[in-house]
């Protein structure tokens, strides 16, 4: 199954929005993150799953990124 990558508002828009009472922003490093998560997946906690439509926000840089690595097929072995 394809996943698809969504643009999301810049920390402004996010400060904002925590001022409405949504769920608050937290911000981490990604060298933080997804040994944990990558663990979390590898370990088959299912705890994972229950996040998995959870949106992040990431850099236009990192998205681009992204979006150019998506189309780059691994090379055969």
């Amino acid at each position: 199954m394809s996943t698809h990558l969504r643009v999301f508002p810049g920390l402004d828009e996010i400060d904002e929005r925590e001022l409405d009472g949504s769920d608050p922003a937290v911000r981490i490093r990604l060298g933080d993150l997804l040994p944990l998560v990558a663990l979390a997946q590898k370990l088959h906690f299912i705890w994972l799953k229950d996040f998995l439509d959870d949106e992040v926000c990431i850099s236009a840089d990192l998205h681009d990124v992204l979006q150019a690595f998506r189309g780059v097929k691994a090379p055969s072995a």
